[in-house]
C-alpha cells in the first residue's frame, strides 16, 4: 500500500448532517490533508458513522473554536443545506477557505452573500459535486473528451435517481425550505457536469418541473424533478428522483451520457447489471466500440483543491463555475415551482 504523502493542509468540519461528510473528509485525508476536528449541532444520526471512520479526530466545543484556530486552513460543510451558506460566509470572514457539500446555498439571497464574501475576502468557496468529483468514471470521461475521442460535445443527459431511505432521514430532509428543493439539491450535480463537458460558461434553463408523486404524506418533499439547459456550446437534459427500488444493490443507478459529433460516452457510475463493480464507461466512436473499467482513474479534485488553498490558484474548479451552477439550479427550481402553482 502506498503511503499518503502529507500536504500540511489542516481542515475541520462544521455540520455533519449529511452522510456526504464521510466521502468529503475521507478523500481529503487520502489526498494528504489532516482532519483536525469537527463540530455539529445536536446529535444527528451521522455522528456515529463519523466517529467510527475517524476515531482520533476530536469534536470541538464550538464552531467558533475551529474558525479561530489559525492552524486550520479549510472548513468543510455538510450541515443542513439551508445553513451552509451562512457558515461559509463566517468561515471566509475568519480567513478560511471552504469546501461545501451540495447544495452550497438554497436561495438567491444566500448566493449573493457568498459572492460578496468571496470578493471581500479573496477566499475559495468550492462545492463538492460528488457525482463528478467522487466518480473515477467521470475522471476518465474528461480525459477522453479532452483528447477528442467523441469530437465536439453537443449534449449531456444526466440521470440522478436516489433511494429515499426514509428511516435514515432527519426531519429537515422533508422540509422544502431546509433542503432547497430537489433541483437545487441533487440536480446541481448534473448541471455541473453539463457546464463542464460542454465547455459552457453559462446556460439558459428552457424547461423545469418538480413533483411529489409517491410521498403525499410528506408535502414538503419533492420526489421528482427534471430540467433542460441550452447554451452556445450545447444542450442538456437532467432527471432526478427519489424512486430507487430496494432491490437495486446500491443507492441509485446514476448515469451520464455525453453525445459528441463523432461518438458518445455513457457512464454507468454505480452499478451495471451483469458486470461487477462500479465506474463502467462505454465509448463508441468511428474506430472503437468498447467497455472501459474506469475504477482506477482517480479523483483529482481533492488534491487540486488542497493545492489551490496552498498556492492561491483555481485548478480544481473555477470560482465562477461554482456560482453559475448554483445560480442555474436556483433558476430551474424557481421555474419548476412556478409551474406547479
Amino acid at each position: 500500500m502506498t503511503e499518503t504523502k502529507k500536504t500540511g493542509l489542516r481542515f475541520a468540519a462544521i455540520g455533519i448532517d449529511h452522510r456526504h461528510i464521510y466521502g468529503m473528509a475521507g478523500n481529503l485525508v487520502d489526498a494528504g490533508a489532516e482532519f483536525a476536528g469537527w463540530w455539529t449541532e445536536g446529535e444527528p444520526q451521522t455522528v456515529e458513522g463519523l466517529v467510527k471512520r475517524f476515531p482520533d479526530v476530536p469534536r470541538a466545543e464550538s464552531a467558533e473554536a475551529l474558525m479561530q484556530d489559525d492552524s486550520i486552513d479549510m472548513i468543510v460543510l455538510a450541515g443542513i443545506p439551508s445553513g451552509r451558506a451562512g457558515w461559509a460566509v463566517k468561515a471566509m470572514d475568519a480567513g478560511k477557505d471552504v469546501m461545501s457539500d451540495k447544495p452550497g446555498c438554497t436561495d438567491f439571497d444566500q448566493l449573493a452573500e457568498l459572492r460578496a464574501a468571496v470578493a471581500r475576502t479573496g477566499r475559495i468557496w468550492s462545492v463538492n459535486f460528488s457525482e463528478r468529483f467522487e466518480v473515477p468514471a467521470v475522471t476518465k470521461a474528461a480525459v477522453l473528451v479532452a483528447e477528442g475521442a467523441i469530437g465536439k460535445v453537443v449534449q449531456t443527459m444526466g440521470m440522478g435517481p436516489h433511494r429515499l431511505n426514509r428511516d435514515l432521514r432527519e426531519d429537515w430532509f422533508f422540509d422544502r425550505e431546509a433542503y432547497g428543493g430537489i433541483i437545487t439539491d441533487i440536480a446541481s450535480h448534473q448541471i455541473d457536469q453539463f457546464l463542464f463537458f460542454t465547455g459552457s460558461d453559462t446556460a439558459e434553463v428552457t424547461m423545469a418541473s418538480v413533483g411529489n408523486y409517491a410521498n403525499p404524506e410528506d408535502p414538503g418533499l419533492q420526489d421528482f424533478g427534471e430540467l433542460s439547459l441550452r447554451s452556445e456550446s450545447g444542450h442538456g437534459y437532467i432527471r432526478v428522483d427519489w424512486y430507487t427500488p430496494d432491490a437495486l444493490p446500491t443507492w441509485g443507478d446514476g448515469r451520464l451520457t455525453i453525445l459528441g459529433t463523432e461518438g458518445y460516452i455513457e457512464m454507468r457510475k454505480y452499478v451495471d447489471f451483469g458486470h461487477e463493480g462500479t465506474d463502467h464507461l462505454i465509448l463508441v466512436n468511428g474506430t472503437e466500440c468498447k467497455r472501459i473499467d474506469a475504477s482506477d482513474a482517480g479523483l483529482p479534485y481533492f488534491g487540486k483543491l488542497i493545492a489551490d488553498v496552498q498556492n492561491r490558484t483555481a485548478t480544481a474548479m473555477p470560482q465562477e463555475h461554482v456560482f453559475t451552477v448554483c445560480e442555474l439550479a436556483l433558476q430551474a427550481q424557481e421555474l419548476a415551482e412556478k409551474g406547479r402553482a
